[in-house]
This record gives C-alpha cells, sequence and structure tokens, in this order.
C-alpha cells in the first residue's frame, strides 16, 4: 500500500483528504467523533504528506485513494475533503461516479483552475523562500495565509509542523517525482455535494465553492463567514456539526 492511513468506526464508509498544509492529524478533531455518528472513518496521507513518501516517477492522488478504498474492501464512500483534498475528491468523483456516496468540500480546489494574481504571488514568495533555503520562512507564509483570524495558537503550532513536514518530505523528493494531472468533466459527479467556503479565504476558493453548484447537480453551497482556509481546524466544532448533519441525510448511518 502506497499511502499511511488510518480507520476507526463501522458503518458506510467515509474518507476524510486534507489540505495542502496539512496531513492526516488535521482530522484528529472529527475522525473519532464521525465515527461515532455511524460510519467507519478512513484518513489517509496523500504523498508528499505526513508518513507518505513520494515515488520516483509521476502518480495520482485520485488513483491512490481509490486503490486505499480497494485494500479495504470498500466499494463505495463519502468523501470529505480540504482545500487541495477537496480537489482530489472532486477527481475521484468525476472519474469514478459509482463509487462515491456524497461529498462534502470544505475550501476545495478545482481541477484546472486558473490562479488569481493573489494566488499567483503566493506561489511564487513561497517559492522564492523554499530556492533561498528559507523553508521557516515558507512554512510562516502558510500559516499566516491559510488559517483566519479564529485560528488560537495551538492551532497554528499543530498546522505549522504539518507543513514543516510536508517541505520535508517534498524536498527529498526523488528525481521524477511528481503529479500527474488527469482531465476530468465535473458534469460526471452525481454525488450529492455541500460546498463550503471561508469568509476571510483568499477569493480563489470563495469562488470556486459559490459557483460549483453550476457544474454539479444539486451541489449546495454554504459560506462561513468566520472562516479562513481551513475551517475544520478553525472551529472544529461547528464543522464536525455541519459535517454529520450533511452526512446523516446523503448517507445516513445505521
Amino acid at each position: 500500500m502506497t499511502l499511511a492511513y488510518d480507520v476507526t468506526g463501522d458503518g458506510p464508509a467515509l474518507v476524510l483528504l486534507h489540505s495542502a498544509v496539512c496531513d492526516r492529524r488535521m482530522w484528529e478533531p472529527q475522525w473519532r467523533a464521525l465515527a461515532e455518528a455511524g460510519y467507519r472513518v478512513v484518513r489517509c496521507d496523500l504523498r508528499g504528506f505526513g508518513e507518505s513518501g513520494l515515488p520516483g516517477r509521476r502518480h495520482n492522488d485520485a488513483e491512490d485513494v481509490l486503490e486505499v478504498l480497494d485494500v479495504l474492501g470498500v466499494e463505495r464512500a463519502a468523501l470529505v475533503g480540504s482545500s487541495y483534498g477537496g480537489r482530489v475528491a472532486l477527481e475521484v468523483a468525476a472519474r469514478r461516479p459509482e463509487r462515491v456516496t456524497a461529498l462534502a468540500l470544505l475550501c476545495a480546489g478545482l481541477p484546472e483552475h486558473e490562479p488569481s494574481a493573489e494566488l499567483r504571488a503566493f506561489g511564487e514568495q513561497e517559492d522564492a523562500l523554499l530556492e533561498a533555503g528559507d523553508v521557516a520562512g515558507a512554512v510562516e507564509l502558510n500559516v499566516d495565509t491559510w488559517l483566519g483570524p479564529e485560528a488560537g495558537e495551538e492551532v497554528r503550532a499543530e498546522v505549522r509542523e504539518m507543513q514543516r513536514r510536508a517541505f520535508e518530505v517534498q524536498l527529498a523528493a526523488p528525481e521524477g517525482a511528481g503529479r500527474r494531472a488527469v482531465e476530468v468533466e465535473l458534469s460526471a459527479v452525481k454525488a450529492p455535494c455541500l460546498a463550503v467556503s471561508g469568509g476571510q479565504d483568499v477569493g480563489d476558493f470563495r469562488r470556486i465553492a459559490a459557483e460549483l453548484p453550476e457544474s454539479v447537480v444539486g451541489a449546495r453551497h454554504v459560506e462561513l463567514p468566520w472562516a479562513g482556509h481551513l475551517p475544520s481546524v478553525e472551529r472544529p466544532a461547528e464543522v464536525t456539526e455541519l459535517l454529520v448533519e450533511f452526512l446523516r441525510e446523503a448517507v445516513p448511518a445505521g
């Protein structure tokens, strides 16, 4: 198995996909609570994050997630994705719609999204810091950019640790490593979909969530006015309640 993962609970399968700032530890406030709500919960580290290393070849994250489901004998699952994890969830749901029962997307990315000037400027600043060997500076840039005003110092420290770990893994990647993109048609997504945006987030992700119902039939958009880019760690209990409410309607447990 290529990805590190944890499993807990019984019931309909539910997969938690982390953001590119974090790893599977970001779901610590949610994953046992979701299991107690009646779900078999899987959380995994995508390649290049946490305990999942990068191979010396190009990979596809959606295919890795499907492999985890196959290894676990899971035919169909609900997907909850944060940021980049939401982008991966959308790709899985578009390429294999018969395997996805529901989608909850928290400030999700979008396959083939054209970044705004603001997002490009962030990427250029991050690249410059990493090229200069200033990993600590790149970590702080991410913490400051992606956490909203609700995040206290304990949360900032946790995100800082996860982002630092991601840089360590990715900077040590073997030659030939990288992601392999696959074109998808969002109109192929059939699962009930909740698209959540944060009122304090970068504009790209607010627009993606707001416009998703135009591409995914039946998708519903909700904006959390207090949230930055990582609402599940900024107000964990509130987001857990939101997820449980959506999942109980879309994929009843028990």
